[in-house]
């Protein structure tokens, strides 16, 4: 067996749908595929900060925006050849929403970390709207938008975290 799940019949690592998709290819990686894309993105993330240095926030911002956007069209790309809703090993969603919430902290390990788990949780456990999101929303935008509502939760609690803390924290 191979290190990474096989791709749907139709589809080849070498399209750039199925690369932006499966966040070249780390959403093919066996077991909790959201998790090794969510982390992923929180590597690349923090070396996008950091070769900003003081815009780190706004790149970040202008990043998660252009995943968000190219995720849909290559999500949608990836549904339709693959002949299956939300399929798992698609992961640019946890990359678009994971920066979002990255924007939002500073470049700190126990910010990033913070940031990483609350999202992990809110996309997993997929409270109200982001269970209507995740069932009513298709294709693309829906593979998309559940995990920016996910992400919008998270950067919630890290403003509730942040005032509880006098800032301390993050």
């Amino acid at each position: 067996m191979g290190l990474l799940r096989p791709l749907p019949a139709p589809l080849r690592l070498s399209d750039p749908s199925v690369l932006i998709a499966t966040w070249f290819g780390v959403g093919l990686l066996p077991k909790a595929p959201g998790t090794w894309g969510s982390a992923a993105a929180l590597i690349i993330g923090a070396a996008i900060a950091w070769a900003a240095g003081p815009y780190a926030g706004p790149v970040l911002l202008a990043a998660a925006a252009l995943a968000f956007g190219t995720g849909i069209i290559a999500s949608n790309r990836y549904v339709k050849a693959a002949g299956r809703d939300d399929p798992s090993e698609v992961v640019i969603d946890e990359v678009a929403a994971l920066w979002l919430v990255l924007a939002a902290l500073p470049l700190e390990f126990v910010a990033y970390l913070i940031g990483f788990v609350l999202f992990r949780l809110f996309d997993i456990f997929k409270p109200w709207p982001v269970s209507l999101a995740d069932r009513r929303l298709k294709g693309g935008l829906g593979i998309m938008a559940d995990d920016v509502l996910a992400a919008l939760y998270a950067l919630g609690c890290l403003a509730v975290l942040a005032w509880l803390s006098g800032g301390l924290l993050l």
